[in-house]
Formats: structure tokens, sequence, C-alpha cells
């Protein structure tokens, strides 16, 4: 008989980043609040301080926790312009639930502003646009995730902006900077199966925004959110459940 195949292999510190998170959510933490120490988070979650101090170096690069030199570790509170540490007090980047709500609201901004930026995007924010995309497509054909992930980051972040709504700006770059979170977290930030894809979806999105028609550019950028969403559930079941 067959043996089941085994879970793919995860480092320990991001496991530990993953149940700190978790630990954060428990105890219901708000942004400020302090933390348990380093000692005290090996003790509670069984694991060595060595291992809690590198999850905690990727929880402060990704923002979700803030170390004060002598005084201790305290949940990130850098609220940006609509509150996202409230965001990161509730989500977690493995939770398929979490990332399934994230990209239905993602898929609301994105196709709106996409939807206005095909009206009102100007021939520079156009050009901003399409320079991200070729970013993008040459990290690609590269191989450099880094290069596909600026462009990548550019180029939603460029369509947000040609809505000329900048609320619709700040809530895509904190839906990012979530998103990010799993990649880093779940997926070690690596460019998915639906990178070559995702070029393509790239070019219709702005082609449909250069020609100024609202319905083609909105239904773009639905297919390419919904499609980033399938290539994010795939690669989180696969290196989180094996």
């Amino acid at each position: 008989m067959d043996e089941p195949p085994s879970a793919p292999y995860r480092p320990g510190y991001e496991l530990v980043a993953e149940r700190v998170l978790e630990l954060i959510a428990e105890l219901r933490l708000r942004p400020g609040d302090r933390m348990p120490t380093e000692n005290e988070l090996a003790a509670r979650l069984s694991t060595s301080r060595t291992v809690v101090r590198e999850a905690i170096k990727i929880l402060s690069a990704l923002g979700r926790v803030r170390a004060q030199k002598g005084r201790g570790l305290y949940v990130a509170d850098d609220e940006g312009m609509l509150g996202s540490a409230r965001w990161s007090g509730f989500f977690l980047p493995t939770d398929l639930d979490h990332v399934y709500m994230l990209f239905e609201f993602r898929r609301v901004q994105e196709t709106t502003a996409a939807r206005l930026a095909a009206t009102r995007a100007t021939p520079a924010e156009l050009r901003t646009i399409e320079a991200a995309a070729q970013t993008c497509r040459e990290g690609h054909l590269t191989g450099e995730a880094a290069l596909f992930d600026r462009g990548d980051e550019d180029f939603h972040l460029g369509i947000a902006a040609a809505s000329h709504n900048q609320f619709f700006l700040a809530s895509v770059r904190e839906a990012r900077r979530l998103q990010r979170q799993s990649s880093t977290i779940g997926l070690h930030g690596t460019v998915g199966g639906h990178a070559a894809e995702a070029v393509e979806e790239h070019a219709a999105i702005f082609e449909a925004i250069r020609a100024g028609n609202p319905e083609a550019a909105a239904e773009a950028a639905a297919v390419h959110l919904d499609n980033t969403l399938e290539d994010y559930r795939r690669e989180i079941q696969r290196r989180v459940f094996g």
C-alpha cells in the first residue's frame, strides 16, 4: 500500500512565526500591547529562544511585531491611512479563509480602480503602468523573483493611483501588504505557478485601460485576481497541508 505523501518541509522559524501570530490573536493583544518575552514565547511554544528570535525577525520585517531595545516586544501599531494595524490584528497569513476574504476585498477594490483608471489615467500614468507590466514580464522571463515582485507591486499601485482616488490607493496598498505576508510565511516569497499567466493578464488589463474601456478593464482585473487567488490556494495547501 502506498504511503500518503509527507507534508513539505517548513523551517522551524516559519512555523513559530505563524504560531506567534495565532498567539497574539488568542491573547487578544491589540496594536501597541506588550507581548510575552522571547523566553516566555520559547517556553509557551516549546521551542528554543534562537528559533523564536528568527521568527520575530520575520514578523518585524512584515510589520506585525515591534522590538524595542531594553523594553521588549510589542504588537506593531503603525496605523497607516486606513488603520492597517487593525487589519493585521486578525489576519493569519496561512489561514485559507483569511486569504479568501482578503482576495474578495481586493477584487472589489481593484476592479473598481481599474474601471476608474480607464477613464481617468493620464498619459504619464499609462506609461508608469506599462513600464511596471514590462518589469514584471522581465522578472518572469529571467526568473528574478524580486524583479517580478517589484513590477507586480508597481503595476497594481499604478492602476490604483490612476483611479485618482486616494482611498483606493491606500486600501490596495494595505491589502497587498497583507498578501505579502502570506507569500513570505506560506510561500517563501517565490514566484508562483501563475506567473506566466499573470504577465499576460497584466497586459490585458493595461490594454483595456489604455483603450478607455472601463468594463473590459474591470473584467480583466477580476480574472487576474481570481487566478492569483487560485495560485495562492494551491501553493498554501501544498506547502502547509501537504
